[in-house]
């Protein structure tokens, strides 16, 4: 797999980076018995900031990375995108 930088790297770390946050909050609310109903609440964020993230990659994978394998007639990256949309949307 080549190595590239996408164009919202830092965006995409910072939101990383609240992930796990949030993450780590869930698992000290389990740890500390707090309502379910809290911790489904929190559970919800963390599935809902995976997806924006999610969409935000794959934006940026189809302005630039399937952009440039289109103008280079590269039928793989196609074939790869259309695997990972299938993985994602699951």
């Amino acid at each position: 797999m080549k190595k590239h930088k996408h164009p919202n790297q830092k965006q995409i770390i910072n939101r990383m980076s609240r992930i796990i946050g949030h993450s780590q909050a869930i698992k000290r609310m389990l740890e500390e018995e707090k309502e379910c109903s809290e911790i489904l609440i929190q559970i919800a964020a963390v599935k809902s900031a995976l997806n924006n993230m999610g969409k935000l990659i794959l934006k940026d994978h189809i302005n630039h990375c399937i952009v440039e394998a289109i103008e280079n007639e590269d039928d793989k990256a196609l074939e790869e995108l259309d695997e990972a949309i299938d993985k994602f949307i699951k």
